[in-house]
């Protein structure tokens, strides 16, 4: 079963590897508080180029204040809980012997389509219209086509939204722990 094991490992992989290269965390490696805002920004345009966040993320961003410093990631893993339940759902009915449901398919994919809009998942959101197109056809097999993809362009948006706040965690940390600026 792909979405098993393989999928979560997949899915940390990116996350833990960058943990791995030094065996450091990240943080202490050095660069200031400014160098790692640059950071965050370039993460953020490219997820933006690419087309896998949208504007509605910006605006999830602008809830979060001082009062709420992890609401962004709050809500974000939260998401991701979510989905990964529909996912595996998604992928147990179309698994079936017998005719796969349809009906449960829709659901499963307007609550995810719902979901990834919310938090500004664009791509997700994007394949989750192509997924519910193949299921209003009873498509078994492109459904099954667009669920990998759907699991593959998960994990990268998991993966990048991991790094995007392990970075902004540690400008946080660099920032109020004051380190000085290497050049």
């Amino acid at each position: 079963m792909f979405f098993g094991v393989k999928f979560k490992s997949l899915c940390l992989w990116g996350f833990n590897h960058l943990l791995a290269k030094t065996g450091l965390p990240v943080w202490m490696l050095g660069p200031g508080a400014d160098r790692l805002r640059a950071d965050v920004n370039r993460l953020l345009a490219f997820l933006f180029h690419q087309g896998i966040l949208d504007e509605q993320f910006l605006q999830l961003q602008q809830l979060q204040d001082e009062s709420s410093p992890n609401f962004v990631s709050q809500v974000v893993n939260i998401y991701f809980q979510e989905s990964e339940k529909l996912l595996r759902n998604l992928r147990s009915l179309l698994m079936e012997r017998k005719l796969s449901d349809y009906k449960n398919i829709g659901i499963h994919i307007n609550q995810l389509m719902g979901s990834s809009s919310s938090i500004g998942a664009k791509r997700v959101r994007n394949v989750c219209v192509a997924f519910r197109a193949a299921s209003d056809q009873n498509n078994r097999t492109g459904c099954l086509r667009v669920l990998e993809v759907l699991e593959h362009d998960y994990c990268f948006l998991k993966n990048k939204l991991h790094e995007l706040f392990q970075i902004e965690q540690q400008r946080i940390l660099a920032g109020g722990v004051g380190y000085p600026m290497q050049n």
